[in-house]
């Protein structure tokens, strides 16, 4: 290997012990003697610890709240919900899982572009807040709300006028499918109040997986002066405004973790402002990766070591089929590789150059490109990291028809 290439970042947030990657305090090995591979598993530990650094980062007066798409498992949800101040849901799907995890219906948000009447219905009667979408979505609750005898509790997402720079994924700026433009916000809150749903505030979510605070930075930045502005029309003052995330976390050679401390300094001076411009609003953070990615990983098990013209293939019984993400095919424009290990053979000091494939018959099924590893034999656990977020339910697990994978919580 080129020693002047970039590597991954350290991935330290797991123990290791004999020689074995440790999650939740137990080996690896054990784990997987224990619900059989492929399988996912999220450390509790982590998971309460990123959520306990974000609230040391984070001033007081700022809430934080579980983008629970980013990982949509029960249990994971359960757990968060006890640790945060709200959760966000993108389904009714959504809503019944943090419902039944204990989540406070007043502290649950509902964003997505393609809300059912159904869904909308549902979210009413739970009274949770709806981040409106579209003007067809104000028609709907108007009837909504009059046949439940309960006005719908709103916000306007707005699709701003600028884009969060350097994100992985820009969910705002220009034209897009999320939220109502801000030249047209204006009409919608009229809307808003002839209708006579109940106003509460705005949501802004500029763009996801950002690894630079200055950017982040400056979105929210401007998302608060559009909403200074925007609120100038609103039809009751407004008491909330979601800020929307966009933190993102290192997943290929080269990335460097993000620092938090210069967007908690912003955050601290946006609170003071809003004292006075808007005294009754609530500032929300809404975050998924961010506090669940790093403390998950992907295991699977090597089935045969192949080698093909010099090249070492470790074909595995998991791939693209549950891990969509790390084999570059959930929106990397070139595929790179997620830091990837042998998890039973973590203090190996000898190495070779092998890629990790999946059982699928695709040559997308690949979940590592000639990486630098262990050397590795049939019987061995494939470990990917980075792999809480956007893992098992953003994979097409029904593809040829392969067993679903695990996922289970630990520690």
């Amino acid at each position: 290997m080129d020693k002047t290439s970039p590597v991954h970042a350290p991935m330290s947030q797991f123990a290791v012990a004999g020689d074995e990657l440790m999650i939740g305090g137990e080996p690896v090995s054990r784990l997987a003697a224990r619900v059989g591979t492929p399988f996912y598993a999220y450390d509790r530990g982590l998971l309460s610890k990123r959520v306990a650094e974000l609230r040391q980062a984070l001033p007081a007066a700022v809430k934080l709240h579980y983008a629970m798409k980013a990982n949509p498992m029960p249990a994971l949800v359960a757990h968060m919900a006890g640790r945060v101040d709200g959760i966000d849901v993108a389904s009714a799907g959504e809503l019944k899982v943090a419902l039944d995890a204990g989540a406070e219906p007043a502290e649950i948000s509902f964003a997505g572009p393609g809300k059912r009447e159904a869904e909308l219905s549902a979210a009413v009667a739970a009274g949770i807040l709806v981040n409106l979408e579209s003007f067809r979505e104000i028609g709907l609750l108007a009837g909504i709300s009059q046949q439940l005898g309960l006005p719908a509790r709103v916000a306007v997402r707005v699709n701003p006028d600028f884009e969060l720079k350097a994100s992985g994924m820009k969910m705002g700026g220009g034209p897009k499918q999320f939220g109502i433009d801000a030249e047209a916000v204006p009409q919608a809150l009229a809307e808003i109040g002839k209708a006579g749903l109940a106003f509460e505030g705005f949501h802004l979510f500029a763009g996801s997986q950002n690894l630079k605070p200055e950017a982040i930075v400056e979105a929210q930045q401007k998302s608060f002066e559009l909403a200074l502005r925007l609120a100038q029309d609103a039809p009751a003052p407004v008491k909330v405004l979601n800020l929307g995330g966009g933190f993102g976390i290192p997943y290929f050679a080269g990335e460097t973790r993000l620092d938090i401390a210069p967007i908690g300094a912003n955050l601290a001076q946006l609170a003071e402002r809003a004292k006075t411009a808007l005294p009754q609003a609530e500032l929300v953070i809404e975050l998924g990766r961010y506090l669940v990615g790093e403390a998950g990983v992907y295991v699977t098990r090597v089935l045969d070591r192949k080698v093909s013209r010099g090249q070492v293939f470790l074909v595995c019984d998991g791939g693209l089929n549950h891990h969509l993400a790390a084999s570059g095919n959930f929106g990397q424009v070139i595929r790179k590789n997620y830091p990837v290990a042998i998890g039973n053979k973590m203090d190996a000091t000898a190495r070779e150059i092998a890629s990790v494939v999946g059982p699928l018959c695709t040559p997308l099924d690949l979940l590592a490109d000639r990486m630098e590893l262990a050397p590795a034999e049939p019987g061995d656990l494939v470990v990917v990291f980075q792999s809480g977020a956007y893992g098992a339910s953003a994979s097409p697990q029904a593809f040829l028809s392969h067993p679903p994978v695990a996922e289970i919580l630990v520690g």
